[in-house]
């Protein structure tokens, strides 16, 4: 079967919340998701099919002083399917629709080595006020028109992280 990466659609939400518990044994980022959904600030929402889903990536809406960004998390595969490709489909996707909807910032906070290859960087977030700072804290810009800096506000969800 081939790879497909699509919305997710209400059939799809359980599998989602197992593919999270999966890649990240546990319900933090399935419980973060589903808040998402909840809250209405799931902005987009894909998930890696082959027969059924094995991957999924979330991004929500978050502000930065008034002006709207987009946070990247989580992105889950399953143990079984991880390295091979799945997480950079998912990634890449969604940042080709972000940027083809007008979005004009996201952020992530994640490895550096892993989110560089897709253009974050921590350099271009250090100018933003976060309760993330450091290195795993990085931006990537789709737009000329994106805001350089101030204070970062996620969705309400993400206040419920440890």
């Amino acid at each position: 079967m081939t790879l497909a990466v699509r919305d997710e659609t209400l059939a799809d939400v359980a599998a989602i919340r197992a593919v999270n518990e999966a890649a990240f044994a546990g319900a933090q980022e399935a419980d973060l998701v589903d808040a998402l959904r909840r809250d209405g600030d799931l902005l987009l929402s894909l998930v890696a099919d082959d027969g059924g889903v094995i991957g999924h990536v979330a991004f929500s809406r978050m502000q930065i002083e008034g002006d709207p960004a987009v946070a990247l998390a989580p992105v889950a595969v399953l143990p079984a399917q991880q390295r091979r490709g799945i997480g950079t489909a998912l990634i890449e996707d969604g940042l080709r629709r972000l940027k083809q909807s007008g979005e004009t910032l996201v952020f992530v906070l994640g490895a550096p080595a892993y989110y560089g290859r897709f253009g974050f960087a921590a350099a271009s977030a250090a100018r933003f006020e976060t309760p993330y700072p450091g290195p795993y804290f990085q931006s990537l810009a789709l737009s000329p028109r994106a805001p350089s800096s101030g204070a970062v506000r996620y969705a309400r969800a993400f206040s419920a992280l440890s």
